[in-house]
């Protein structure tokens, strides 16, 4: 039971082939492949002190809510694991009491 079983592979039952040689050929091309255009370049984004604040401001949002629900899950199993100790320890002097 507790040793395993290596599984066997099973053998061909009748003739075997061996599979056939596929030789490369070159394909012609007969449409000529269009000349990459030129990518217009980009301009470069200028920050203003303005959006610069907002997105302090943002960054600064995101990490207080972020940070908050993480405060409150880390609080919330704080208080579950106190309650289930006490719970512990209640029912253990109830039994021990018997």
């Amino acid at each position: 039971m507790f040793q395993p079983k290596i599984p066997t592979m099973p053998q061909p039952t009748g003739l075997v082939t061996p599979p056939a040689v596929v030789e490369p050929t070159a394909i012609p091309s007969a449409v000529a492949t269009p000349q990459p255009t030129a990518v217009p370049s980009r301009r470069a984004v200028q920050l203003t002190p303005g959006t610069a604040l907002a997105l302090v401001g943002g960054g600064t949002a995101v990490v207080l809510v972020v940070g908050t629900v993480l405060v409150s899950m880390l609080l919330a199993v704080a208080i579950t694991a106190m309650s289930v100790a006490v719970c512990a320890v209640v029912l253990r002097s109830l039994l021990t009491r018997r």
